[in-house]
């Protein structure tokens, strides 16, 4: 097996000191060494195919420039590969790599995967849930940095990425209540979850803005699934005063919601107005006409939830990222309008 080229043999290449080719190899040269010098030695290093050992640098300086990414179900969600690449493209603009190792919910095993980031001497650990909600953060995962994504930290002790539901749900709103209708449903997913009470606030803070009161039979509290969409089309549409327009959860119920409403003859959008939420791709080809929806911004999440590991310096606050509203083809005016 031919040796391994050393920084040494870069040197000799480049006709430098070792020392200089430390310097350009690791981005402090400035000042230092020329650019025509950090160039020659870069050159040098790729003919040679030298490449720097990260494992001895690590031991040097008790860091690696790797970053972990600690996720509850990020093989399987729908959602996770958009954060991961999020999250990824950051690292790697800074110089690192990330670490991903999916713990399925087992507390067992997301212990195991703390101490296997603690063990690589990684920069800091993002803490994700692939469905927004509040989380405590394993207190071994305290001895780095930490930042919560799609999540918000209970405790307060590390910085939070999460979706501005609260502008999302006003946002979808106020597309229904700009095209006209001021009889607009609500069929929400699950109450516990801080993504279904910040919609929700949306939704009733847009209508309380238009003068209008929110009327509780027009909130339905659904799943968040297919199902539970359908059948809460087939309420509302039931109610002596059905709505003009409905802003569904999430996207699973907006197509739940245009298969009630095509069961008993009513169409999208000329009888009734549909705005989702999501923006789910696994979903989009189903929708005819395409639905209007609200886009989770996971990429961008996961772009800021790296960045904020790198920034030690970064106040400890839940930073919203504003969701934005996707138009297509399932608003109009209301019938007759």
């Amino acid at each position: 097996m031919a040796q391994r080229p050393t920084m040494n043999d870069v040197a000799a290449q480049a006709g430098v000191s070792q020392a200089v080719v430390s310097l350009v190899l690791s981005g402090a040269h400035a000042g230092r060494a020329s650019a025509a010098t950090a160039q020659r030695v870069r050159d040098a290093a790729t003919t040679l195919g030298y490449r720097t050992n990260l494992q001895a640098k690590s031991l040097k300086t008790g860091v690696a420039e790797i970053i972990g990414l600690v996720g509850d179900e990020v093989a399987t969600s729908p959602f996770s590969g958009m954060m991961i690449k999020g999250a990824q493209d950051r690292a790697w603009r800074d110089g690192h790599t990330l670490l991903t190792i999916d713990t399925g919910g087992d507390s067992e095993l997301e212990s195991a995967a703390v101490e296997t980031m603690l063990s690589h001497q990684v920069r800091g650990i993002i803490y994700t849930a692939m469905y927004h909600r509040e989380v405590t953060v394993p207190a071994p995962a305290l001895d780095t940095r930490v930042v919560c994504l799609n999540a918000r930290d209970l405790d307060g002790q590390v910085p939070s990425v999460t979706p501005d539901e609260v502008t999302g749900g006003y946002e979808a709103t106020r597309v229904l209540l700009d095209a006209g209708h001021t009889r607009i449903a609500m069929i929400n997913i699950h109450d516990v979850l801080p993504a279904a009470r910040g919609r929700r606030e949306g939704y009733e803070r847009a209508l309380a803005e238009s003068g209008l009161a929110a009327d509780p039979d027009l909130v339905y509290k659904g799943e968040g699934t297919q199902r539970s969409g359908f059948e809460a089309a087939r309420h509302l549409m039931g109610l002596p005063v059905p709505p003009t327009a409905i802003f569904c959860g999430n996207d699973r119920t907006a197509l739940g919601v245009y298969q009630g409403l095509a069961e008993i003859g009513l169409r999208v959008p000329d009888d009734v107005s549909i705005v989702g939420y999501d923006d789910q791709d696994i979903l989009r080809d189903f929708f005819h006409p395409g639905l209007t929806t609200v886009q989770l911004p996971f990429a961008e999440m996961g772009d800021r939830a790296a960045a904020l590991v790198l920034d030690a310096d970064a106040p400890v606050q839940t930073h919203l990222i504003h969701c934005p509203v996707i138009h297509r083809h399932s608003v109009a005016p209301p019938k007759g309008q």
